[in-house]
């Protein structure tokens, strides 16, 4: 159930844009105060507004109301996650598989946000009570680096990044069969009519593009590790489009095949580099999220060691995709930031 709402009633004396006066007026960020009032949450005159830029009258009534999130039942936050960079404005995670991003209804068990608020972590609300700090996300099977925003700031600054694609993630993953080539795939991602678990390449959905790189074909059997860069943020979107390929992620059974049980625990994909600009010195920075043994282990029963560390050398992974090399971080390592204090990557 939700708690109750909070509503409120101005009258404006001037006229102006909504969001400026309502920004005037509750205060929050612009980014905010425009959610509540693309949500409906705002009438102008006893009427619905969902238009920021809309005109207000001198004496118009304003009516806001700041809804309650829903109270999500969860479980005991039982596990940490490694830490790889820390400042005043943000913290780089190397996510675990199974753990899930932030709360939801149908989710029970304890939630990356609340593991964050567990550790006192300090966090933007731009994006509403459940996704605290949470400027971009990873499934909950998908490990690796995501980045968190310690202040509504740095979320809009790296919001911003998103948008413009100064911000992103090189993934690395394990497939059942080679691909025929490295490439570009494209192809418009919504939900699947036959399967609404399912994401799928479909009509009227949502432009995705997507670059693969083949790194290292098994000796032991019919799998490829290979190396992905998304240059949008559809839901499932690697997992999409290599099945449009007819290839599919080792360990994924909702695109792919059952592993068996006791073999396969967990989906061979891990966001490995990401990449942006810090939201405050504009300075370009890597980081690298080791892989989790969870992981590890498969794939080195996969592939030769020694073949392993070579190809996955983050410089000479990004220079695959014709992408500079600037100061990459391996986990644990603070760059020497003089404000921000490094915490040690915990198992």
């Amino acid at each position: 159930m939700k708690k109750e709402s909070l509503t409120q009633r101005l009258t404006a004396h001037e006229s102006g844009r909504l969001d400026r006066f309502l920004h005037a007026h509750i205060g929050g960020s612009r980014s905010q105060v425009g959610q509540l009032i693309k949500k409906g949450f705002v009438k102008a005159g006893g009427k619905t507004v969902t238009k920021t830029g809309y005109s207000v009258s001198p004496s118009e009534v304003i009516e806001y109301t700041i809804p309650k999130e829903p109270e999500y039942l969860r479980g005991e936050v039982d596990f940490d996650v490694p830490v790889i960079f820390e400042d005043d404005d943000i913290l780089i995670i190397n996510k675990p598989s199974g753990i899930v991003v932030h709360p939801a209804p149908s989710v029970k068990e304890a939630t990356l946000v609340d593991w964050l608020r567990a550790k006192g972590v300090n966090l933007s609300t731009i994006s509403g009570e459940e996704r605290h700090g949470i400027v971009h996300r990873l499934d909950k099977e998908t490990s690796g680096a995501m980045v968190v925003a310690k202040n509504n700031r740095a979320h809009e600054m790296l919001s911003r990044q998103l948008q413009d694609k100064s911000m992103g993630r090189y993934y690395i993953a394990v497939v059942d069969y080679p691909l025929k080539a490295s490439g570009t795939i494209e192809g418009a991602i919504g939900r699947n009519p036959a399967n609404r678990l399912k994401m799928g390449i479909v009509s009227g959905g949502k432009a995705a593009k997507t670059r693969f790189e083949k790194l290292l074909q098994s000796e032991t059997g019919p799998f490829e590790l290979i190396a992905a860069k998304l240059f949008t943020g559809r839901t499932h979107q690697i997992r999409v489009h290599l099945a449009s390929l007819g290839r599919h992620i080792v360990g994924d059974s909702l695109y792919g095949f059952k592993s068996g049980k006791g073999k396969i625990d967990r989906i061979l994909l891990h966001a490995f580099v990401l990449y942006l600009k810090h939201p405050t010195t504009g300075e370009p920075m890597q980081f690298v999220a080791d892989i989790p043994e969870s992981m590890k282990k498969t794939v080195e029963s996969y592939f030769e060691k020694e073949k392993l560390d070579e190809i996955l050398d983050p410089c000479t992974l990004l220079r695959r995709f014709d992408d500079d090399c600037k100061r990459v971080r391996p986990e644990g390592r603070n760059p020497g930031s003089t404000e921000g204090q490094e915490r040690p990557a915990q198992s």
